[in-house]
C-alpha cells in the first residue's frame, strides 16, 4: 500500500489553465488580439507527435491562437533559421519554440539563438538561460517552472533543504538546479558520470528525476519522508512509466509526482502561462 502523498499536477494545471483561459477571453470581449504560439516540429519522431497535438489542444481551450510548422528530418540548419526568423516577425505569434528532439545533423546552438529572446517560451535562448542564472527575473523552462510550481502549491518549503537533480540537460536539469538554489536548497545535480549516485540521492530531501531511464530510482535509493519529483516518461512492457519506480518509492517517500499526470500536464500549463506573460509584455497590455 503506498505511503507517499500524491503532488497532483493534472488538477493544479487544470485550474491554471482555466484561469488563464478566462483572462484570454476577457481579452477576446474586450476585442483585442488573443496570445498566439508558434510550434516547429522537424521530423516525424511519433513523441513530438504526440506532444505538439497536446500543446494545440491547450491552446484551443485557453483561446490562444496556435500555428504549427511541420519540416522534413532532411530539413537543413539554415531552412530552419530562415523559418524561425520569420516567425520572429510574426505580430500574431507572441510565444515560440523548436519541439525536441531535433534530427542530430543541425545545429541547435544556431538555431535557438536565432529565436527572438522575447518570444522565447521554452527559455533556451543563451540570454534567458544567463538570466536565470544570474537571478534576474526572465523567461523560465516550462517543466523546471512547473515543478517549483506544484512544490509551492502543496506548501513544500526547500530552504536549507538538500536537493539532488538526476540529469544536466538544458531545458531541465541545469535550469532545474539553478531554480532549487534560488529557493535556498543545497543542490547538487547527478549524472551518467557520477560515481555511487546512490550515496548523493540516500542524503537527499527532495529529488527530481530527469535522466530518461525507465524506472530508474528505487526505493533503495531514496531516505524515508524523501520529495520526490518525476520528470521522466518512458514506455516500458506498454506501460507509461517514468524515471521513478513508483509502486516501490511510494514505499518510503513522503511526496511523489505520478506517471502520467504529474510534472507533463504542469509543463504544458506553464507553457501557456509563459506565453501569456511575453504576449502581456509584447503587446503592452
Amino acid at each position: 500500500m503506498s505511503k507517499a502523498k500524491v503532488l497532483d499536477g493534472r488538477r493544479t494545471a487544470a485550474e491554471l489553465r482555466a484561469a488563464i483561459g478566462e483572462k484570454v477571453r476577457d481579452l477576446q470581449r474586450e476585442g483585442k488580439r488573443v496570445p498566439g504560439l508558434a510550434v516547429v516540429l522537424v521530423g516525424d519522431d511519433p513523441a513530438s507527435k504526440v506532444y505538439v497535438g497536446q500543446k494545440e489542444k491547450a491552446c484551443r481551450e485557453a483561446g490562444f491562437r496556435s500555428f504549427l510548422h511541420h519540416l522534413p528530418a532532411s530539413t537543413s540548419t539554415a531552412t530552419l533559421v530562415e523559418l524561425l526568423g520569420g516567425i520572429n516577425e510574426d505580430p500574431d505569434v507572441h510565444g515560440m519554440l523548436v519541439q525536441l528532439p531535433i534530427p542530430g545533423h543541425i545545429d541547435w546552438t544556431e538555431a535557438v539563438r536565432t529565436i527572438d529572446v522575447k518570444k522565447d517560451v521554452d527559455g533556451t535562448h543563451p540570454l534567458n538561460l544567463g538570466r536565470l542564472v544570474m537571478g534576474v527575473d526572465t523567461v523560465v523552462p516550462c517543466t523546471p517552472r512547473g515543478v517549483m510550481y506544484l512544490l509551492k502549491k502543496y506548501g513544500i518549503d526547500l530552504s536549507g533543504k538538500r536537493a539532488v537533480v538526476l540529469g544536466r540537460s538544458n531545458i531541465v536539469g541545469k535550469p532545474m538546479a539553478q531554480l532549487l538554489l534560488a529557493a535556498d536548497a543545497t543542490v547538487t545535480v547527478c549524472h551518467s558520470r557520477t560515481k555511487d549516485v546512490v550515496s548523493v540521492t540516500r542524503e537527499a530531501d527532495v529529488i527530481v528525476a530527469a535522466v530518461g531511464r525507465p524506472e530508474f530510482l528505487k526505493a533503495s535509493m531514496v531516505k524515508p519522508g524523501c520529495v520526490v519529483v518525476d520528470v521522466g516518461i518512458s514506455r516500458l512492457d506498454g506501460r507509461l512509466v517514468g524515471d521513478v519506480d513508483f509502486q516501490d518509492v511510494s514505499r518510503v517517500a513522503s511526496w511523489m509526482t505520478p506517471v502520467p499526470g504529474g510534472v507533463g500536464p504542469m509543463t504544458i500549463a506553464m507553457l501557456l502561462q509563459n506565453t501569456f506573460e511575453r504576449y502581456l509584455e509584447l503587446e503592452g497590455v
